[in-house]
């Protein structure tokens, strides 16, 4: 049995390497400027492009507080304050107080806001669907699976320390 586990941990280590490699290429990908910037411009939108993704984020998981915007964005919380500001001055976002601590003012996506994510959503969509159009529909829908899988247990062991490179 001890060199069954022996060779499972082996192949493990040697297939986590492989997926790490692939996440690194992924958001690397994901992290260019020039992607943000084909999204706003397959959306039709004008928008900065560093407001882009906090615009994003605020619609996909707020009511959300600045201090956690800033640290999902991976970037200073004053820096996303200052920015959260120009969306709300956009009319892009909402201030409002926490109902759990009203210390706390939460980004709430406006309605004019959400009508700007959905176009961004219909340029993602069609972006998608070129990536993936030669790919059969079990291996897409596995591979939704098991990334929202993935997602659900890393964001448990979040505080976990990930090393250089995430």
């Amino acid at each position: 049995m001890s060199s069954t586990v022996n060779v499972q941990n082996t192949h493990i280590s040697e297939k986590l390497r492989e997926l790490h490699g692939a996440l690194i290429e992924i958001v690397s990908v994901m992290n260019r400027p020039q992607r943000d910037e084909q999204m706003v411009r397959e959306a039709g939108i004008s928008l900065d492009r560093a407001l882009f993704p906090l615009l994003v984020t605020v619609e996909r998981l707020g009511p959300i507080g600045v201090v956690e915007l800033a640290d999902r964005a991976g970037r200073d919380y004053t820096t996303v304050s200052r920015q959260v500001a120009k969306l709300e001055s956009l009319e892009l976002v909402e201030r409002r107080e926490s109902a759990a601590d009203r210390r706390v003012r939460e980004a709430v996506i406006s309605p004019k806001g959400k009508a700007m994510t959905d176009r961004i959503d219909a340029a993602r969509e069609r972006m998608g669907r070129a990536i993936f159009a030669s790919w059969d529909e079990h291996d897409f829908n596995e591979l939704v699976r098991l990334m929202r899988k993935f997602a659900s247990d890393i964001g448990g062991s979040a505080e976990e320390p990930q090393g250089e490179g995430g």
